[in-house]
């Protein structure tokens, strides 16, 4: 259903570390990057038909991040969505809500997850699906 995701950052440089270190654990190499026509930087990691998008604002206003909105990672196992935590949190992100586990979730039960938030904010989930 999707295409890609974007969000933004104030620090394009710090967010490419950081988003390096954590897409790397999913399989996602070096991110593609691109200038726009007017000046800003854009990071673009492509990994199995998804991409993942992280850009200076185009508008020249700060990046906020967006109150009530997550981006969900799907992982193989429950230990690529701890390495992918613990590559956040060594990276700068800040771990959130209840440590890496199983969760019943809105979807339903059967679930192992983790949330962070990048160091602009951005609210992260890793994910996956027991049995899937």
């Amino acid at each position: 259903m999707l295409n890609h995701v974007m969000v933004g950052t104030n620090d394009i440089e710090r967010a490419k570390r950081f988003y390096d270190a954590v897409l790397q654990v999913l399989g996602a190499g070096e991110p593609f990057r691109n200038i726009a026509a007017s000046g800003h930087v854009r990071l673009f990691y492509r990994h199995n038909g998804s991409t993942f998008c992280v850009s200076q604002p185009i508008n020249n206003e700060p990046a906020t991040c967006a109150n009530g909105s997550t981006v969900g990672f799907k992982c193989a196992s429950p230990e690529v969505v701890r390495a992918f935590h613990d590559a956040a949190v060594a990276h700068g992100g800040t771990s959130i809500e209840d440590p890496p586990g199983m969760r019943e979730t809105s979807l339903g039960p059967g679930y192992y997850l983790a949330y962070v938030r990048d160091p602009d904010g951005n609210k992260l989930c890793a994910i996956h699906r027991a049995g899937a």
